[in-house]
């Protein structure tokens, strides 16, 4: 198990206590030199600790005083509520989101965005560029006729070895030959929804979700069944069920059971098991969306949806996109007892993928460099995530909530008084800041008053100017609607208040 730099294990030390309420608000943290003299450390180790607890937000530097504790802005926001999940969902047959996405597509794409906050992946700064083309470069050396030949079908790849080598860590056992490689998880999800389903069939979906896959359903000529899904555990099975037994016609399941796109939820493994038993019980296929899982803060990686199936009825899709190389489009498929089917599909739609990427991004994984690659990545993105969720406290109207994952690369941000979020959109754009509205994420209507915010992008005043701009426009359309006054910004007091467990 991966063991913590030593100022990590220092800051997690003060900040239990803080949790603890041994800390208080506004109390003063040890010196440079007493944490020096208390730890046994470097003055630089010291210093680490005080700049990692004031970059998250529990400490704060008072000129000639030390380091304070403090409140992080975020933690004054409401928590997000619990979606019902009492009655079986509205079995309309959705249509309409290819317009809203090829809307929201074209003007991003005819307009000048200075600073977009509406993607879903990190800065190429985040990434090891350098490493992975030095691993390009090798793999040309040993073999130039892999970029004029046939990439082979079957072989046992590098890429392919090391993805069945790293499922063994999330209770999956797989043969390099079950892993088919995709042009990302988009195509992954395309080939599992063909190979379980017909046009006309209708597949269950966490709601909101990736509008990507409302597009994947809708172009496949599928009916969208949106499931509600709770902000910290994911997809309600308690509501799949009801849903199972009013409508028997479900073919298929498509869920994103860690750091969900756009929630952010986790599934726990007892929702994962029930969730697998009853899909197998009902013969529903289930496809598991991976695509999060190595953003996720933890010690260990999380157990895939498909470690709990025992019969071949989960079909696991993931991809390096968001975690490793995005320029790669590079992912994969288990489709269980649906491999023979997904490979013609695969074969059929878009033949094999290139081998050279698959070489060179293989080859990394296998190395210890690829994990020390995704634990600087994680505590960038923590680091990214808490500030922009402090900022969206401070300059958003009051009764702004915001669901903070425990990892990946985004934010779901409800604005309050049910404030349109394509107003807010439509503002924004024209100053040249691109957000994502929730309308995008639901065939519906229900989630038309939150948005969509990116924390992949180092931190800088740009951003945090972007921001306090986000949250102008909210206070001022806010103040025009209807019966309403205006409303200041959730202001926090500048000195220090009680601080609790983000």
């Amino acid at each position: 198990m991966h063991t913590p730099p030593r100022y990590r294990q220092i800051a997690q030390h003060y900040l239990a206590a803080v949790r603890a309420g041994s800390l208080g608000p506004g109390d003063r943290l040890p010196s440079l030199r007493e944490l020096m003299k208390l730890h046994g450390v470097s003055l630089s180790t010291a210093l680490q600790v005080c700049r990692t607890l004031e970059a998250e937000g529990w400490a704060e530097a008072r000129e000639r005083s030390g380091y304070f504790v403090r409140r992080p802005r975020r933690l004054q926001t409401t928590p997000m509520d619990e979606p019902a999940a009492d009655r079986a969902p509205d079995p309309a047959q959705f249509v309409g989101i290819h317009e809203k996405v090829s809307d929201f597509v074209a003007r991003r794409r005819y307009n000048e965005i200075r600073l977009d906050f509406s993607i879903a992946r990190g800065a190429p700064a985040l990434y090891p560029a350098e490493a992975l083309r030095a691993a390009i470069t090798q793999a040309l050396r040993r073999r130039p006729e892999m970029l004029t030949l046939a990439a082979p079908s079957r072989s046992r790849t590098p890429f392919r070895e090391a993805v069945a080598q790293r499922a063994v860590r999330v209770g999956m056992t797989l043969a390099p030959e079950e892993v088919l490689p995709t042009n990302g998880c988009i195509e992954a999800l395309n080939l599992a929804l063909r190979a379980v389903a017909q046009p006309g069939d209708t597949v269950a979906v966490e709601s909101p979700t990736f509008y990507g896959l409302l597009q994947v359903l809708e172009s496949l000529g599928m009916r969208a069944l949106e499931i509600p899904t709770s902000p910290q555990t994911g997809l309600s099975v308690e509501a799949l069920e009801l849903a199972v037994d009013a409508y028997r016609d479900i073919k298929a399941v498509v869920v994103v059971p860690h750091l969900q796109n756009p929630l952010g939820s986790v599934m726990p493994d007892a929702h994962k098991a029930r969730l697998a038993a009853l899909c197998e019980r009902h013969g529903i296929a289930l496809i598991e969306d991976d695509t999060y899982s190595e953003l996720l803060d933890a010690e260990a990686p999380p157990r895939a949806l498909k470690s709990f199936d025992a019969t071949g009825n989960v079909i696991h899709c993931a991809s390096l996109h968001k975690v490793l190389a995005p320029g790669l489009r590079l992912g994969w498929i288990h489709a269980g007892r649906w491999h023979a089917r997904v490979e013609m599909l695969k074969y059929a739609q878009t033949r094999s993928n290139e081998e050279l990427s698959q070489t060179a991004a293989g080859r990394f994984m296998a190395t210890g460099a690829y994990d020390r690659h995704l634990r600087r990545l994680r505590e960038r993105l923590r680091t990214q995530r808490e500030r922009t969720a402090d900022a969206i406290a401070q300059h958003f109207p009051a009764g702004t909530r915001i669901n903070l994952p425990p990892g990946g690369l985004q934010l779901w941000v409800e604005l309050p008084g049910r404030l349109p979020s394509m107003a807010v959109f439509d503002a924004a754009l024209r100053e040249h800041i691109l957000v994502a509205p929730g309308t995008l994420f639901s065939n519906g209507a229900r989630f038309d008053h939150y948005l969509r915010i990116n924390c992949g992008w180092p931190w800088s005043d740009a951003i945090e100017a972007g921001l306090r701009r986000l949250g102008g426009i909210a206070s001022e359309r806010l103040a025009r609607m209807p019966g309403r006054a205006a409303e200041p910004a959730a202001r926090v007091r500048p000195q220090a208040t009680s601080a609790s467990a983000a």
